[in-house]
């Protein structure tokens, strides 16, 4: 029996999903973790005790319908996408690797899928009739190589079926980048230009806004509903930061699932 005292306290996706479409985010307010990692962090790969993170990830389990299992990815800032069904399989037949990608999709119920972040933008999707889900683990070099587009691609529905949800990542007011960064996005979508300003705080650098470049590309690949993108994990302290903590902090779980 759990103590309901540790139990994550969650954030749950403010969008028009249909019913069967269930997700949350969870944040650092309660949890067992301890030192730099206080709170409910999932992340195994980030120095907290291993204890804690497999308790951590049985709590985690708990708020899930019916207890199915976790579809736990290898994340690398890349634009590889997996389906929960074959990542779960794996771990049944004790493959303890999980696959190097940074998304997952699903068009059934007996998996959820997962990604985590601390800065970075996680992006949840499904389509208007509730028979796929998917989430993205889209940090700045994700989104410049498409990560989000792949997941739409991978869903393989009409685009303008689907719609998305931007969860908590930092904020333009807080995301400084080199000119190489909007060299990169401006490459690939001029009209990213939009998304960055002068940084206030270093000459020749810039303010990225991680919300407005993933709507950009959102609308280019024809997503026909998007919400979400009013948070800032650097400065909320209810958030793991990478930035904000010097890099060393746990993680927040973004999980859907399809009831």
């Amino acid at each position: 029996m759990h103590d309901d005292s540790l139990r994550p306290t969650l954030i749950l996706p403010d969008w028009p999903a249909p019913s069967p479409v269930q997700a949350f985010v969870t944040t650092r307010e309660s949890g067992p973790s301890q030192g730099p990692y206080a709170g409910f962090n999932p992340a195994r790969h980030v120095g907290d005790d291993p204890a804690m993170v497999a308790r951590v990830r049985d709590l985690l389990a708990a708020e899930v319908d019916d207890g199915r299992p976790l579809a736990w990815l290898d994340q690398v800032h890349g634009t590889q996408v997996v389906d929960a069904f074959d990542v779960c399989h794996a771990d049944e037949r004790h493959e303890a690797v999980p696959p190097r990608a940074d998304a997952c999709i699903s068009t059934g119920t007996g998996q959820a899928c997962v990604v985590m972040t601390a800065d970075c933008l996680p992006v949840l999707f499904c389509d208007r009739q509730g028979t796929r889900v998917g989430v993205a683990h889209a940090g700045w070099r994700g989104l410049v190589e498409g990560v989000l587009e792949a997941t739409v691609a991978r869903l393989g529905d009409d685009p303008g079926e689907l719609m998305a949800w931007l969860g908590p990542a930092i904020s333009n007011a807080q995301f400084e980048v080199g000119p190489e960064v909007r060299d990169a996005f401006i490459a690939d979508l001029p009209e990213a230009d939009d998304a960055f300003e002068s940084s206030p705080y270093r000459l020749g650098h810039y303010m990225g806004d991680l919300y407005k470049l993933a709507r950009l590309r959102l609308e280019r690949a024809g997503v026909g509903h998007v919400s979400g993108g009013h948070f800032c994990t650097a400065s909320e302290s209810r958030f793991y930061s990478h930035r904000r903590d010097d890099g060393v902090t746990g993680r927040m779980a973004t999980v859907i699932w399809l009831r």
